[in-house]
Formats: C-alpha cells, sequence, structure tokens
C-alpha cells in the first residue's frame, strides 16, 4: 500500500482517535499487525499558541512508523504554520481531519463543519500541500448537512492531496445507524488517489466485504479495535487464507494489557488505563465487579496488583 512516497506494511490502518491513539496503544496495535497508525486528533491552534498539552499529543519514538500525524481546525495559514513548526521527520504524512462530528469541534468550524464550505477545503489543503513534502490525507464523511462527499472528495484530489479517508455516516448520524459504504464506491469510482474506507468493520469478515463492496485500496479500524488491539492481525490473516482461527485467551488479553499499562506510564497519566482495561475485560466473568475495581485505581501499582488478582483467577 502506497500513500505519496510512504508504503505501508499491509492496506490495515488505525483510526485517529481523541483520547485513545496515543503512543501506548499505537505500539500494542503495531505488534498485532497495523500497517498504518493515526495520531489523536491535535489543535494547530494549540501548536500555534505553544501549548504543552498538544505538543505531548505528538510523542513518538522511532518505532511508531509509518505514522500519520491528523491536524485540526480550520484557517489555511495556521494549517501550514503548525505543519512547519513540528518537527515532520518524526511523522511521514499529515492527516486533516474534516470528518469529526462532535459538537465541540464543529462549533468551532472545525472537523465536519468544513465540509458545507469546498472553498475552504480546497483552500486548506492547498495550504498543506504547499507548506511540507510529506503526503497530505484528508478524512471525511458522508457529509456534513447534505451528502457532497463525492465533490468534496474530488476537491480534496484537485488540491494536491494523496489520499482520501471516507467514514460512511453523515456528521449527524454521529455514530449511530449503518455505515453507507456505497458511499465509499463512488468516491473510489471519481477519483484516482487511494481511497481508506472506514465505518462498521467489526470483524475480518466485514473488512473483506468492504474492499470486495467499495474496492477500496484500504481500511481503518477505529472502535473495534477497542481492548481487541488483535484484530489487526485477524483481519491480515483472513485476507491472506480465509481462516478465522486466532482468538486471544484471557490470560493474554491480560498479558497485553500489562504491557500496554506499562507503555502507558512511560508517557501518559496511567488513570487513562481504566477505560483500556474496561475494554480488554469486557467479556470476563464477573465484568461488571472488575469494572468497579478498575475504576477504584488510580497509580500504576494498583493497575498491577488489580491485573495480577484478575490473572490468578482472585476475581
Amino acid at each position: 500500500m502506497r500513500i505519496g512516497n510512504v508504503i505501508t506494511k499491509n492496506n490495515i490502518f488505525l483510526a485517529p482517535m481523541a483520547g485513545i491513539t496515543n503512543l501506548a496503544f499505537r505500539t500494542i496495535c503495531r505488534e498485532n499487525s497495523c500497517g498504518l497508525a493515526y495520531s489523536e486528533m491535535i489543535s494547530i491552534n494549540g501548536i500555534h499558541y505553544d501549548s504543552k498539552n498538544t505538543f505531548k499529543l505528538l510523542e513518538t519514538n522511532e518505532y511508531d512508523r509509518p505514522l500519520a500525524i491528523q491536524l485540526f481546525g480550520h484557517d489555511p495559514k495556521i494549517f501550514a504554520e503548525a505543519i512547519k513548526k513540528i518537527d515532520c521527520d518524526k511523522f511521514d504524512i499529515i492527516d486533516i481531519n474534516m470528518g469529526c462530528p462532535a459538537k465541540k469541534i464543529i462549533r468551532n468550524g472545525d472537523g465536519s463543519f468544513l465540509m458545507d464550505n469546498p472553498k475552504l477545503v480546497y483552500e486548506i489543503v492547498t495550504s498543506c500541500t504547499k507548506a511540507t513534502n510529506k503526503p497530505i490525507s484528508v478524512k471525511i464523511r458522508k457529509g456534513f448537512t447534505n451528502t457532497n462527499a463525492v465533490q468534496i472528495a474530488k476537491i480534496i484530489e484537485q488540491a494536491g492531496a494523496s489520499a482520501i479517508c471516507i467514514h460512511g455516516r453523515t456528521a449527524k448520524q454521529e455514530y449511530s445507524g449503518q455505515a453507507d459504504w456505497q458511499i465509499i464506491s463512488q468516491i473510489k469510482k471519481n477519483v484516482s488517489i487511494p481511497v481508506i474506507g472506514n465505518g462498521d468493520i467489526k470483524n475480518p469478515l466485514d473488512a473483506k466485504k468492504m474492499l470486495e463492496q467499495t474496492n477500496c485500496d484500504a481500511i481503518m479500524i477505529g472502535r473495534a479495535s477497542l481492548g481487541n488491539p488483535w484484530i489487526f492481525k485477524q483481519i491480515e490473516e483472513y485476507l491472506k487464507t480465509g481462516l478465522e482461527d486466532f482468538s486471544p485467551s484471557a490470560i493474554e488479553k491480560i498479558n497485553t494489557a500489562k504491557k500496554h499499562l506499562t507503555l502507558l506510564n512511560q508517557t501518559q497519566n496511567v488513570v487513562e488505563m481504566r477505560k483500556h482495561l474496561s475494554w480488554y475485560t469486557k467479556k470476563f466473568h464477573n465484568a461488571s465487579y472488575i469494572r468497579c475495581e478498575i475504576n477504584k485505581c488510580k497509580t500504576y501499582h494498583e493497575f498491577e496488583n488489580l491485573l495480577d488478582n484478575i490473572i490468578n483467577g482472585l476475581l
């Protein structure tokens, strides 16, 4: 899979998710055959004003490659300034968020709100492509108030982007209802740059169906990876062999959670592990009780002790 001058391991990508796709989680997913990972959404205004919290989201390392950094905002000049300000040698692709449906994002004129302004879409993408020699990709939705994804995709290509990711829901739908894969197929027929399909891929069979039904070049996994970083390896194996014979045991899930905790402790507040551990143990016996215990944990050692108790069958 090639995006501009970047070649990925495969065409199974980890979606950008706010509060989720930090370095620790990306590392776990990469170890399970994720071909390309995206950062959390990063504010161009935060970069502009030298926000320490914003720059913390840029944390990466030499093994975290290839990496797409996702930026959001609405001012073409600040987009270009932000790209020039960060150390682009640490990243392989610059991704522009034009798909986030969160109210606090669209209230500021960012995310999916941009899809209602084709002229601004063109200006932003053009500004970004001129600011760097890195490939530019754009993540969009089916539309904001209207279904205009095909029109926007053509504009994005004309402005010089190297790839487009399309989530098959409108902003109004957020994450409810069923994703429209037909819009992915329509975009693939109307542009010549790579198209990445996103929405309602919950298992290897869904992945195969999307690739076949839409002819997209790659697929992007979001919510299905929460507590299940093995999904990338499962999809890769299924696409190669047609077999669905890999499923992690409870012990493997806990051991992975332990590694995730250690990685998180190196760069983030370990309290963030609460949500991840709840996902890892979702189908465990006494899951509701375990979740209550998880929410009591505040330190690395408290999480570690809880994981040991789970694996020893004490909970």
